[in-house]
């Protein structure tokens, strides 16, 4: 009888205890249901939207991305860069990528630059800026500096006002989709006489051209070619041409890896435009 006594009153103890922790947890979970919603992911807890391809905390904009701006070193304003002579001749090198955002392309070129740890210059034209402003704003959070490629992507001879529209409808674009302002202009075609370098260096612009090309929009060369044009070419301080947009750009696509391991393994450090003429010697 004893232990029967002492049995049924520990079982009652337990049946109490169980009662009291689960009142306790009802009332908690009342009182938090209040104020706040039910238990989601952590960015959706604190009240932050991160797009899908954004998730990873080092892909998000740099603070205050909207008052982010390229500026040009005052010794490059109004001026035509080709390359830099950096100090001590380091082996710096400048990935430029031309006439986009471009569908498909510019993603495949952002993923293989996100895994390389490498950083570029995205040359935008303004009438693709239109068309694709999710895959720009990506370019932006990653990390990437931007350059204006007019919004036509025009070679031909235009007076004052047409080649100011070019580019300045451009630049609005950039600002309005992306909140970056650049001061780093790229002519089509590499045409210098046209009106569009003349404006763009009365705005103290810095007309970047090239000393590198992977000669990526030859219809008739295969990827491995672009490979071997820049692996050759490469020096300290060279600018390097090569296109997401415009076009079919796959072997472009297909040409990067292998064009950063090659660059790598020569003991090249990858910089933007902005950084490059920063270390001019």
């Amino acid at each position: 009888m004893s232990h029967n006594s002492n049995s049924t009153n520990n079982h009652n103890k337990t049946i109490k205890i169980i009662a009291v922790t689960s009142i306790a947890l009802s009332l908690t979970a009342c009182t938090n249901n209040q104020n706040t919603p039910q238990l989601k992911t952590n960015s959706e807890a604190v009240g932050v939207s991160i797009p899908e391809n954004q998730t990873n905390p080092k892909s998000q904009p740099p603070a205050k991305i909207e008052n982010f701006n390229f500026t040009v070193p005052a010794k490059f304003q109004g001026k035509t860069v080709y390359k830099v002579e950096p100090k001590n001749n380091e082996k710096v090198i400048a990935l430029t990528i031309d006439d986009g955002p471009w569908p498909k392309t510019t993603v495949e070129m952002l993923d293989i630059l996100k895994q390389n740890d490498v950083k570029a210059t995205f040359f935008w034209v303004g009438s693709s800026l239109k068309n694709y402003p999710e895959i720009a704003k990506r370019v932006v959070a990653e990390g990437h500096a931007i350059g204006n490629h007019t919004w036509n992507h025009l070679y031909k001879r235009m007076d004052a006002a047409t080649a100011k529209n070019e580019i300045e409808k451009t630049n609005e674009l950039i600002y309005k989709t992306t909140g970056v302002k650049t001061s780093f202009f790229r002519p089509p075609g590499g045409y210098l006489n046209n009106g569009l370098a003349a404006y763009a260096k009365s705005q103290k612009n810095s007309v970047v051209m090239w000393s590198v090309t992977s000669a990526d929009t030859d219809p008739r060369a295969k990827y491995q070619v672009f490979v071997k044009n820049i692996l050759r070419d490469a020096k300290p301080g060279a600018i390097v041409l090569m296109h997401d947009g415009g076009g079919n750009r796959q072997r472009t696509v297909q040409a990067l890896p292998e064009i950063i391991t090659g660059l790598k393994q020569q003991g090249y450090r990858f910089v933007t435009i902005p950084e490059l003429l920063e270390m001019e010697k």
